[in-house]
């Protein structure tokens, strides 16, 4: 089978932590063409538990995002299965060998990616939805003088004490599984793979989701098949792969490098990008009200909330048709400024 996608090799990368990870790669898909003034580029990272397929209900002719007009840049995530990751590394990098990589180690690759070999010389825009937010928020920090134009959506520049503690219920029940060893498993861990989903599915939707039934809109009868389906979409994936990218996003600040040495408040003024801010009121992990703080700090910024019972899958790409026509409403109007 041929792959939809390219590789990036990256060769030994010096992560934040000092550690090496050896022949590292990105995994990362295009659309459309690059002009010759190298200035159309949008860049699109992927979120949690995505890749560059679950970006692309996003993107096409005629949409916000068209590769007739724009070159569409997709990197995936370290940890996603497709880039560098612990299920497809060699030892020593492979399973429970594969050491902890930042959202600023991301995004320091994904640079080179775009600027060394894609030629990238200023980014139109930077969007994603919940990691991908974090990252969109740390490269219009860390490159402020490259990004133009910034829309997150339904995500946030740091992962907020409230949601550090959320990550931490679903890694303990994937981990609770026996089968799990500290990583260094043989069989897959199923039970805490199920466990993760279900536990995960709680979250991701408002409380009105659940009250008012709207696991019904998505063709589920009852909350306990919605629930069996959270589980069984987990298994799919690989528990070294999913815990990875956890500690990813529990760990990221865009404040946390050399650069602004903690000070948050530095990194989010640095910011230069025109900016359209886009929490959902019934997000449960990435609230309203940080963002609200966070886009108060920002030169440029107009926050525009969804208001959605679908909390923090409001913006999942294509989910929601109503969400989507929001969401590419403000894509265009910030694209047109």
């Amino acid at each position: 089978m041929t792959a939809d996608y390219d590789v990036f090799r990256l060769g030994d990368v010096t992560l934040q932590s000092g550690a090496t990870l050896g022949n590292a790669f990105l995994a990362y898909r295009t659309y459309g063409c690059l002009n010759e003034a190298g200035d159309n580029c949008i860049l699109f990272p992927t979120h949690y538990t995505g890749t560059h397929r679950s970006n692309e209900q996003l993107i096409g002719p005629g949409r916000a995002l068209d590769p007739t007009r724009y070159f569409i840049v997709v990197p995936n995530l370290f940890g996603n299965g497709l880039s560098s990751s612990p299920s497809n590394m060699p030892p020593p990098f492979g399973k429970n060998g594969f050491p902890r990589v930042t959202v600023f180690d991301n995004v320091m690759c994904q640079h080179r990616l775009v600027v060394e070999q894609l030629g990238v010389r200023c980014i139109a825009l930077v969007t994603g939805w919940s990691l991908a937010a974090i990252q969109a928020y740390h490269w219009a920090a860390l490159f402020p003088d490259l990004v133009e134009r910034l829309l997150p959506f339904c995500g946030a520049a740091r992962c907020a004490p409230h949601n550090f503690a959320f990550l931490e219920g679903v890694k303990a029940a994937l981990c609770a599984d026996s089968r799990y060893r500290d990583g260094a498993y043989e069989e897959k861990p199923e039970a805490g793979l199920r466990a993760f989903g279900r536990v995960y599915a709680g979250w991701a939707y408002s409380q009105a989701f659940f009250r008012d039934g709207l696991y019904r809109r998505l063709g589920y009868a009852s909350i306990a098949e919605f629930l069996l389906a959270w589980e069984e979409e987990h298994l799919a994936w690989d528990a070294n792969d999913l815990l990875l990218k956890l500690w990813t996003w529990q760990h990221a600040d865009p404040s946390a490098n050399p650069l602004y040495r903690g000070d948050l408040e530095r990194a989010m003024r640095s910011i230069r990008a025109k900016a359209i801010i886009m929490p959902c009121d019934q997000d449960l992990y990435f609230t309203l009200e940080d963002n609200r703080a966070e886009a108060a700090l920002l030169a440029d910024a107009e926050l525009r909330p969804f208001r959605s019972r679908f909390g923090h899958c409001a913006g999942a790409p294509g989910r929601f048709a109503e969400e989507t026509a929001f969401l590419e409403a403000a894509l265009r109007d910030l694209l047109a400024r």
